[in-house]
């Protein structure tokens, strides 16, 4: 083969090849208007693996993911490390609707922050588990906070809920202590039709219509709650924390595209790019290289 078809060859293997190795960065800082950073992430390989099957971002919506639906992200708050969802199922002082309930998986890394209040709406006094009876002919006890009558009573007062003219009893403010792990809030079996969530009031306790509705949830880096050093080093060199490779090992994805081992200042970047970037792109790069080589001497 002369050196003019050589060239051509090796051009033309050049540019088909060359996207798979400089591309945008695949782990973006914002889904929407949700600024992104650790241990949360945009997609598999961002931010931390064991949070990646529960928070995703599909079409710029960033959701949380449970066994009982897929809820809208609303907030999530870094400092205090609290994520706040919204459940278009629940009831609110602007109307109300059945509902399922909602539950956490029993291995995600979250838990409900103490702000947290759930009411169980129209439940039945007579068959509902939440109820126990005191052993007299027509009373029944509630499995609830004897502190919530007051939120109970304010909810029922909203007019999508007043209209109704549901007694006071069949609402519970409920705390899911007995239930397991995974904090499972199964309306059917509860024997309840719906249920309002709030993790604020607004500094006005008395006006339900001002109330935060939504779940606030908690969630920790690791054991001891420590920030990576790996991923603050990532973060500061404008690189965003992910994993990668058969152990999900840490990986910082760079501007560039690239994933480094560190940091993606110029140095590291350049020294530890092409020993980290994907296996896909390593092996269409080889094989490339092969076929040239075979091309070349034919």
């Amino acid at each position: 083969m002369n050196f003019q078809k050589s060239s051509t060859l090796l051009s033309c293997i050049f540019f088909i090849f060359l996207p798979s190795v400089i591309t945008s960065q695949t782990c973006q800082k914002s889904c929407g208007n949700i600024p992104i950073k650790y241990p949360f992430g945009t997609g598999p390989g961002c931010g931390d693996p064991r949070f990646q099957p529960y928070v995703i971002c599909n079409n710029q919506q960033l959701s949380f993911k449970t066994h009982t639906g897929c809820y809208p992200v609303t907030s999530i708050d870094y400092n205090y490390q609290i994520m706040y969802i919204s459940d278009p199922s629940m009831s609110t002082c602007a109307c109300t609707q059945p509902s399922k309930g909602f539950s956490l998986d029993a291995s995600a890394p979250f838990s409900f922050h103490d702000d947290t209040v759930f009411a169980l709406l129209d439940c039945e006094t007579d068959s509902s588990p939440i109820y126990k009876s005191n052993g007299g002919v027509n009373s029944t006890f509630p499995m609830c906070d004897s502190q919530g009558a007051p939120v109970c009573s304010l909810l029922y007062s909203c007019q999508a809920i007043s209209r109704l003219n549901l007694p006071i009893s069949t609402c519970c403010v409920y705390t899911p202590v007995d239930l397991g792990p995974a904090f499972e809030m199964d309306l059917e079996k509860l024997h309840c039709s719906s249920y309002s969530a709030l993790y604020g009031f607004s500094g006005q306790e008395l006006n339900p219509q001002a109330w935060k509705y939504g779940v606030a949830l908690k969630y920790k880096f690791n054991f001891n709650n420590d920030y990576p050093d790996m991923c603050a080093n990532c973060e500061k060199s404008n690189g965003v924390c992910g994993y990668g490779g058969p152990y999900s090992s840490f990986v910082c994805n760079c501007p560039s595209g690239f994933n480094t081992t560190n940091d993606c200042f110029l140095g590291s970047s350049w020294s530890n790019s092409f020993k980290n970037v994907p296996w896909h792109t390593g092996l269409l790069l080889s094989n490339a290289l092969g076929w040239f080589i075979v091309l070349v001497f034919m």
